[in-house]
């Protein structure tokens, strides 16, 4: 695909970069919106999401070098801090763990309740992440298995195969748009929920819930380096995990219709 928008000299601006930039954006804006409807103050909110980021990113990059220590960073220590190793999506579920924990130390300090603020980022969460997903594609990481579909997609870029190390000339299945997809139709679900009255922890539970069924999934088409536990790869393990999470959120907030004060105006 284009990891590189452009390139001056060594200097290159990374799409992978851009547009996981364009999808914290994106749903810094939802939040701030759905922040203001339930008269919660903006400010905390963006602040919030804008160190979630950050601490997800950081989350995401450890879990993958922990996976991944067996079988590749145990031998080239120096790729913890390679461009690679930066340009890779890294375990989405390890920095949703390190966001979910940094958000309920933001949240316990400044007074905000948990599963409703938590409801609140759920649909920035969702499509922030399928933004995000995009950029996996246009720099090559996080590839697929080898697939006969003809939906399949087959890398080209030099650029993308010394970036990220993805297999050139080989029909792969496109598990990056599968994600991102799956995270735009969650979103859209998502924010039509918005608008209901739902009980403390019905949307994020719903969020957990959907898609870590997808990643599941997905990662029975994704190639990667973990190894498997039980005939599952750790990522399907954590995914189980946090439906179980969800799951019990859900269930709690059945006929709990309590959820913040929309304003008007």
């Amino acid at each position: 695909m284009f990891p590189k928008l452009f390139q001056f000299g060594d200097f290159f601006l990374p799409a992978y970069g851009v547009l996981v930039a364009l999808g914290v954006l994106a749903g810094l804006q939802l939040c701030t919106i759905l922040a203001k409807r339930r008269g919660v103050d903006p400010e905390k909110i963006s602040n919030l999401v804008v160190l979630c980021a950050l601490a997800g990113l950081a989350g995401a990059k450890v879990a993958m070098i922990l996976f991944d220590w067996e079988s590749h960073y145990s031998k080239n220590i120096g790729d913890i801090f390679s461009i690679s190793t930066l340009q890779a999506a890294g375990v989405f579920q390890g920095g949703l763990i390190l966001a979910i924990v940094f958000a309920w130390w933001y949240m316990k300090k400044h007074g905000l309740p948990f599963l409703e603020t938590a409801d609140l980022l759920a649909p920035g969460i969702a499509i922030g992440h399928g933004i995000g997903r995009l950029g996996c594609f246009a720099a090559g990481c996080c590839w697929g298995g080898v697939c006969d579909r003809s939906w399949a997609v087959v890398f080209r870029s030099r650029d993308a195969a010394d970036l990220t190390g993805v297999p050139l000339g080989i029909p792969l299945h496109p598990t990056q748009l599968y994600e991102a997809f799956a995270e735009f139709v969650i979103f859209g679900l998502l924010w039509q929920r918005a608008g209901w009255k739902l009980g403390p922890g019905a949307q994020i539970g719903f969020y957990l819930v959907t898609y870590s069924l997808v990643r599941f999934g997905v990662e029975f088409v994704r190639s990667h380096a973990q190894g498997l536990v039980g005939g599952l790869s750790l990522t399907q393990w954590m995914s189980l995990g946090f439906v179980a999470l969800g799951a019990w959120y859900w269930h709690q907030s059945r006929g709990r219709n309590t959820p913040m004060v929309e304003q008007k105006g």
